[in-house]
């Protein structure tokens, strides 16, 4: 039995193995060219009016603080209130000592009778002298006497009077209320307390919460850029009680409440170069609180053909440039970077990059690159979605 030649195995054994590297290659070719292209959803844009939306920053203030002082000097009795409650105006929050007071206004009130007795008597007095003089009974010298003291005694009156009503607001005083309706905070002095003695003395403070505004602040450079574009006819000017103000929470989230714009300044701050606008928000759950700091979104204008995609749409390159990825006629995937404007709820505002009727891919973007043959799964466009949800 003959061996064979181990030199003559090896050329036979190459052969074996480029066959089967052939025909592996094959199959995965063919593979390749039966497996689907992937599927993709896309939104064919649209124009439309888009809101042009200012995101500023600033902080929340009551609309209206009052300091509650002590009106009259005196010794604390009693805090009446309970701290960081609500309050209307009128409500009692502090007891000072009364009893001064009262003797004051016992006093006045006893002086007033007095001087009202004496103007009786010189009135009847003053009477009799007027019947006399003109029978030549009395001279004219005493009528006249008598009639400066019945003059003197009505002044005196009058005197009295307002010596009472003062007495009687200095007794009303040492009951000490509320001026304005809102939440108050802690108490600045305890029961015991002498004040007002020298001057008002602030017992505590009362904040109105219900609406709230926030003053935020906006560059001159972006407000000019506004005007620019007013002027230019790309943007349409929203009418101040028109202009919608969202606010923003520190997670991120929008406030529930939409509020309003109310004014802005009508100076520049020289040290900033900035203006102050000041929006008004409900409050009913007093959620918000003075001295927050806050972000605020404002709808300063309109852009009337405007074009915007989802955020999820938007893909960033490794310069952090914004693109997107495009559905060609052929169904074929292309890049294409664009410039972002604002944001508007879950979409973006696009500047320049994009036109109406392209087809932007908005789900799948992680399993395709530009040259891919896709499978399309068309999505309503942005202001069909709009129509459909009644916005």
């Amino acid at each position: 039995m003959s061996i064979p030649c181990p030199s003559r195995l090896r050329p036979l054994a190459l052969l074996a193995l480029i066959t089967l590297s052939l025909a592996g290659c094959n199959d995965a070719a063919e593979q390749e060219e039966q497996a689907p292209p992937s599927q993709v959803r896309v939104e064919t844009l649209t124009v439309q009016p888009l809101a042009i939306s200012t995101e500023l920053s600033g902080r929340l203030l009551a609309p209206r603080t009052a300091e509650v002082r002590a009106r009259v000097a005196g010794v604390v009795l009693k805090r009446v209130y309970r701290e960081g409650s609500d309050v209307k105006q009128g409500d009692v929050l502090f007891l000072i000592d009364p009893a001064p007071f009262k003797a004051d206004f016992d006093s006045a009130r006893a002086t007033l009778a007095k001087a009202e007795a004496t103007l009786y008597q010189a009135r009847l007095q003053e009477q009799r002298y007027r019947e006399l003089v003109d029978d030549k009974a009395v001279s004219r010298q005493e009528y006249d006497n008598a009639r400066a003291a019945f003059l003197q005694a009505d002044a005196a009156v009058g005197e009295a009077k307002a010596a009472l009503e003062r007495a009687r607001l200095n007794l009303g005083y040492a009951t000490v209320t509320a001026p304005i309706s809102g939440r108050i905070g802690r108490a600045l002095v305890t029961e015991g307390a002498l004040v007002g003695q020298s001057e008002t003395t602030p017992l505590a403070t009362i904040q109105q919460l219900n609406p709230i505004h926030a003053d935020v602040t906006q560059s001159t450079r972006e407000l000019n850029a506004l005007r620019r574009a007013l002027r230019a006819g790309e943007l349409r000017q929203v009418g101040q009680d028109q202009v919608k103000a969202t606010l923003i929470q520190d997670d991120g989230s929008a406030y529930p409440l939409a509020g309003k714009l109310l004014f802005s300044d009508i100076s520049v701050d020289p040290s900033t170069n900035q203006i102050t606008l000041r929006s008004e928000f409900p409050n009913p759950d007093l959620d918000l609180l003075p001295g927050s700091y806050v972000r605020v979104r404002l709808d300063q204008a309109v852009q009337p053909q405007g074009i915007s995609v989802p955020q999820r749409a938007i893909l960033r390159d490794s310069a952090g440039v914004p693109k997107v990825l495009l559905v060609d006629p052929q169904d074929r995937i292309s890049e294409r970077q664009v410039v972002l404007g604002s944001a508007q709820g879950d979409r973006w505002i696009v500047s320049e990059g994009l036109a109406p009727g392209d087809r932007v891919v908005v789900e799948g973007l992680q399993h395709v690159k530009a040259g891919d043959q896709v499978q399309v799964d068309e999505q309503p466009g942005a202001s069909a979605v709009a129509q459909h949800t009644g916005q």
